[in-house]
């Protein structure tokens, strides 16, 4: 249970029962997520939750009960639910714009034994996941389901060079996605996860602690240019500002990571205006992304594993979190016990 600013408390709560149309699950496997920390950190999230709350966000499990009226379901079958679901009803659904939907039915609870899904999570957002795929990766499917509507909002084409900003799991899933395809150059702040950011395709990285003029450099490496597309994936205004410095004439900047309420952030309004830059906003995912997501983790194609940092019992949790803000783990593995 999230009760404020990191007030994180293990507590005994009744079984969740299904109402018609929803199903429980037995939490195989929860992971952490970069959002998890900044909500923990912020008390709060001004779309998915307010304190005090069941939390966490992404999980895979298998089904234990069904409410009336599910159909196509059986207990025992293994699934991914993603956190949300659209209304398809409003404004921005009628035209595919998923996530913007307002009447996104939000889900938090993974950090337990047992998970709720509510209908329209059942109905658009719960998908089968393969036998031989192992619970951890599964969770992913959310996060990834994230990066993939960020790259698909972000232009990006195969001769691009792309600059990320941020080491952690969400960049690192960005460079692992990207690098298939383009030349991409990672920024962050811990050796090991530019480590990591190699082994998943980084042309080069770059630890902004030892090299801090980051458009500098990204400019020496690109002609004097600046990058095609970059990508913001750390939630901090001063790295959005970096972000459209490190972007040449006629970039696409994805400023993906979300930063604190209310704060804002300096443009320089000749280079947006004879620059034509780009400048995207992206938050959240679409039911098509979250299938593209558990198809592209199912393949095997990329080593996602090495995102997981740790297998622990859900009664580290707290220490889990310490661990996350000290950034002395990516992502965590958690098992109910």
């Amino acid at each position: 249970m999230l009760y404020g600013q990191e007030d994180l408390r293990l507590e005994e709560v009744a079984d969740p029962t299904p109402a018609a149309g929803e199903v429980v699950i037995q939490v195989g496997a929860a992971t952490t997520c970069g959002t998890d920390l900044k909500v923990w950190r912020r008390g709060g999230h001004a779309k998915m939750l307010k304190p005090p709350t069941l939390f966490g966000h992404e999980a895979a499990g298998q089904i234990v009960a069904l409410g009336a009226g599910v159909q196509g379901w059986q207990v025992g079958d293994r699934i991914v639910a993603n956190n949300s679901a659209p209304c398809t009803q409003c404004f921005f659904c009628q035209r595919q714009e998923y996530s913007l939907c307002p009447n996104l039915t939000w889900n938090n609870g993974t950090f337990a034994k047992y998970l709720k899904i509510p209908a329209p999570i059942v109905q658009q957002n719960m998908l089968r996941i393969p036998d031989e795929l192992p619970w951890e990766l599964a969770a992913m499917t959310e996060p990834l389901a994230c990066v993939l509507h960020g790259i698909g909002r972000s232009q990006v084409k195969e001769s691009d060079r792309v600059v990320i900003l941020g080491d952690g799991a969400i960049g690192l899933m960005f460079v692992a996605v990207l690098a298939e395809k383009t030349e991409v150059l990672l920024w962050g702040g811990n050796d090991h996860r530019l480590v990591i950011g190699k082994k998943l395709g980084a042309a080069q990285t770059f630890n902004y602690h030892q090299i801090p003029d980051i458009p500098g450099v990204v400019k020496e490496l690109t002609d004097g240019w600046g990058a095609d597309v970059v990508i913001e994936a750390t939630g901090v205004p001063s790295v959005w500002e970096n972000a459209i410095a490190c972007a040449r004439p006629g970039a696409t900047v994805n400023l993906f990571g979300g930063c604190p309420r209310d704060t804002t952030i300096s443009v320089n309004t000749e280079q947006l205006h004879y620059s034509e830059l780009t400048l995207k906003g992206v938050f959240h995912n679409t039911p098509e992304y979250v299938r593209t997501a558990l198809s592209l983790l199912a393949s095997r194609q990329i080593p996602f594993e090495l995102l997981i940092s740790e297998h622990r019992p859900l009664s580290d949790l707290e220490q889990v979190f310490n661990d996350m803000k000290a950034r002395k783990v990516i992502k965590v593995a958690l098992t109910p016990c």
